[in-house]
Parts: structure tokens; C-alpha cells; sequence
């Protein structure tokens, strides 16, 4: 195989012991949501699926940056410098004339296992499915939330101001799309970035590991070979209600008004597996967040030496980061927070520590806050900020940015002149935790 898919990822971890396999009926009506969450950062394959034989269901292969450095051949440290590296060596990949997903062809949605995740929602949601299109600046690859209506018809969350919703507001037509279920970590991730406009989200995932394309044989939309289910259709300018959806935070996303996409054809593997990703858990959190890891490295880099970033799980992945520096300057640690914000405009809180603490421990982190770090000196409070939709304590309004307090906490050394602190060894860390 010139390319990784994802049943030769799933072989890798089940030769590393990690993917857990369910033999058991299970139904799509919350039971398997449950059984994810249950045991929330461990790859589960549900072979037995209540009312939809011949397909599989799978979820948590991105529950944890072990199993997306494992995919990469790298160690998960080095994470955001093999991302920084794919938003800098873009590479076109190959085009292929067939793919294994244009093995066979299903009558309708409701032969593929949509999951009910939790009490409250709106429906059954696909949501690890990536939607393909050409806009206006050029292809574009983005993960979006789909709630079925009927067998031929689904709900698309288009998030305000994104190229899909762009290329979808500024026309009347309808738009031909294909949706991809079922892809390896590395396409996982690229769709997830945020790329320069105009540079598709395939060439990442290329440059992260060969990622060759076919064309949908109605619309010629190229997706990746590796998929396990393309489904093809229109996004129309027909508006249903979408939600309610427990989002990134674990917290209940409203109802809104979204496009409905109608289906004109399903194809699939055969022996097709459903991916799923568990909303509000680790999988959603880490693709949301992990790939803002290298935008943050950037803008700080622009201001001190950064070593390496981490948005934080206990941050929802996405409101909190840890960045590390090596300090030359007395400034350092507050310029390197305030640029953090720079890099992720929803972040909330920056701590930001130097290269003796590991970042990717939280008891190191307090360690540095606790021995580094006085509130009246190395904190930094902005208020009124512009802030993320998903923090439920920040102010909402209606078709406004969301706004909010974001803080800096410098726990680096402090400096007791210009030229350094002439009391390093009284911060030196003796043992390790």
C-alpha cells in the first residue's frame, strides 16, 4: 500500500494492543456514545451494529496525541512541528482514476449507522464527517456536523464566516459537496487546520503522509481514496433546524437555522466502517485544538524563542495554552502571552513557563505558577476582549463576537535586573515530579 488508511492505521494499533473490539449487538441510539464515553482515549470498533449489518462502527482513534504520533511515526512531543511543517511544505498529492469506496453504493442515510450521542440532541449527527467543495478561492476540506433528517436529506452546521459558509452566502445555487467518512489520523488533521486561503487542506495531509485523490463520479469532487464512505449531494439554500448539539465544552449548542444538504448518491467500501467522534470528549477536543498548536508557536516566535505550545485538555483544548520559552529579555514571558493570543484569538488564559518545565504535565505547570509567579507582578488581565463562542461565561450577542477577560501568567524566572535574575539557583528545580 503506497498510503496509509484507516484500516491499516486500525491494524497498527491493534499490534500495539490499543484498539478494543466489540463483538457484542449494540445500538446507534446512544449505547455506543455511552461506551465511547465510558472509556473515553481508547480506539473501540463496534462490529455488531443493531439494524445496519455489514457496517462497522468506530471512534476514539484521536482520543489521545499518542495514537496521532503513532499514525506519524513520530513521538507526541514533536506533534505541532509535524503540522508546522505540513503548513509550510504544502505537496500536491496524486490523482487516482478508482478508490475502494466506489466498491458498492447504499439506497439511502438510513442504511448508514448515525450515532445518537447524548440526551438532548437534536438527532442522529455524523461528526467526524469532512465536507469537500470548491469555493470561490479553491478547494476546501473542513470538518462539519451533519444531522440527518430522512434517508436523503441532511442538516449542515456551517459555522459564520468560514469558506464554506463564504462560498455558500455568496451564491443562490446550490452547491455539489462530498462528504467523507472514515479517514486515517493524518487527513483527520489537516482538515481540522486552518490553512491561508486558497491552499486546500489535502496538500497538508499529503505532506504529512501520502494522501492520493479520486474524483466523486457526479460532481468530480476530489476526496481521498482512503475514505470509507463518500456520500455526494447538494447544499442547497433550504434552511431546517439544527441542534441542539453538545459542543466542545460539554455544554449545549443552540438551535439555528442550516442549510439542508440533499443526497444524490452514497457509496462505500465494502465491509464499510462508520467513524464517529464523540462530542464534548478528547477526539473532539484534540482536533479542535492541536492544530491552533503551531499558529500560537508562530505569532510568539515573533516576540521570544518559543519551544513548543500545548492547549490544554482542561481548557476544552481550546481556551487555555502553555508556552514554553527560553527567556532573554525581562518582558519575555508577558510579550509571549500576549502574542499566544495572536496565534488563537479564542484563547482565555496563557501561562507561559521556560524550557526546565514540561509543558504537557498540569503538576509541572502548577509547580511553575506556584514557585514563579506573583499576582501582583507577572499577571496580566485584558478585559472586554474579543472571546470564543464556546466559553459559556463570556458575554453573547446575537450576530456579534463574543467578548470576554483574557489573562497572562508569566511563571517564568523572574528577572531581578535588565540583565537576568541574579537568584536563578533559588528557582532551580530539584526534583521532578
Amino acid at each position: 500500500m503506497d498510503h496509509q488508511d484507516l484500516r491499516s492505521f486500525l491494524e497498527l494499533l491493534k499490534s500495539e494492543g490499543l484498539l478494543v473490539e466489540i463483538d457484542k449487538p449494540v445500538s446507534t441510539r446512544f449505547e455506543i456514545a455511552s461506551m465511547l464515553a465510558e472509556r473515553d482515549g481508547t480506539p473501540m470498533l463496534f462490529t455488531n451494529v443493531k439494524g445496519h449489518p455489514g457496517f462497522r462502527v468506530l471512534g476514539g482513534i484521536g482520543s489521545k496525541r499518542e495514537y496521532f504520533a503513532l499514525a506519524l511515526g513520530i513521538s507526541s512531543d514533536r506533534l505541532l512541528f509535524a503540522l508546522k511543517d505540513a503548513l509550510e511544505h504544502p505537496k500536491q498529492p496524486e490523482m487516482h482514476s478508482e478508490a475502494p469506496w466506489m466498491e458498492e453504493r447504499a439506497e439511502s442515510l438510513d442504511d448508514i449507522p448515525f450515532l445518537w450521542h447524548w440526551p438532548g440532541d437534536g438527532g442522529a449527527y455524523a461528526t467526524a464527517s469532512i465536507m469537500f467543495l470548491m469555493t470561490p478561492e479553491g478547494e476546501n476540506a473542513s470538518f462539519h456536523r451533519l444531522l440527518k433528517i430522512d434517508g436523503r436529506h441532511m442538516v449542515a452546521r456551517l459555522v459564520e464566516g468560514r469558506s464554506a459558509h463564504r462560498a455558500w452566502t455568496d451564491t443562490e445555487e446550490d452547491i455539489p459537496v462530498a462528504i467523507s467518512i472514515g479517514l486515517p489520523p493524518h487527513i483527520l488533521l489537516a482538515a481540522s487546520m486552518s490553512p491561508p486561503e486558497g491552499l486546500f487542506e489535502m496538500l497538508l495531509a499529503n505532506s504529512l503522509s501520502p494522501t492520493p485523490l479520486a474524483e466523486s463520479p457526479i460532481a468530480h469532487i476530489p476526496v481521498p481514496v482512503a475514505s470509507e464512505i463518500v456520500i455526494e449531494g447538494r447544499l442547497t439554500h433550504k434552511l431546517e433546524k439544527e441542534g441542539p448539539f453538545v459542543d466542545l465544552t460539554g455544554t449545549m449548542d443552540i438551535v439555528r437555522m442550516q442549510p439542508v444538504i440533499e443526497v444524490d448518491a452514497i457509496f462505500h467500501r465494502r465491509d464499510p466502517i462508520y467513524q464517529a467522534l464523540l462530542p464534548g470528549m478528547r477526539e473532539h477536543r484534540l482536533l479542535m485544538g492541536m492544530p491552533r498548536e503551531p499558529t500560537i508557536f508562530d505569532a510568539v516566535s515573533k516576540v521570544a524563542k518559543c519551544l513548543n505550545v500545548y492547549i490544554t485538555p482542561g481548557g476544552c483544548s481550546w481556551l487555555h495554552a502553555v508556552v514554553q520559552i527560553e527567556k532573554h529579555a525581562q518582558d519575555d514571558g508577558k510579550g509571549a502571552g500576549m502574542a499566544a493570543f495572536e496565534g488563537h484569538p479564542s484563547l482565555k488564559h496563557v501561562v507561559v513557563v521556560e524550557e526546565d518545565v514540561n509543558i504537557f504535565s498540569p503538576e509541572d505547570v502548577e509547580w511553575a505558577i506556584a514557585t514563579r509567579f506573583q499576582a501582583d507582578k507577572d499577571l496580566v488581565v485584558l478585559s472586554d476582549m474579543p472571546s470564543s463562542s464556546l466559553d459559556p461565561s463570556a458575554r453573547h450577542i446575537p450576530g456579534k463576537k463574543s467578548r470576554g477577560a483574557k489573562m497572562v501568567l508569566d511563571a517564568t524566572i523572574p528577572w531581578d535586573s535588565p540583565a537576568g535574575a541574579s537568584n536563578k539557583d533559588d528557582f532551580r528545580r530539584l526534583i521532578r515530579f
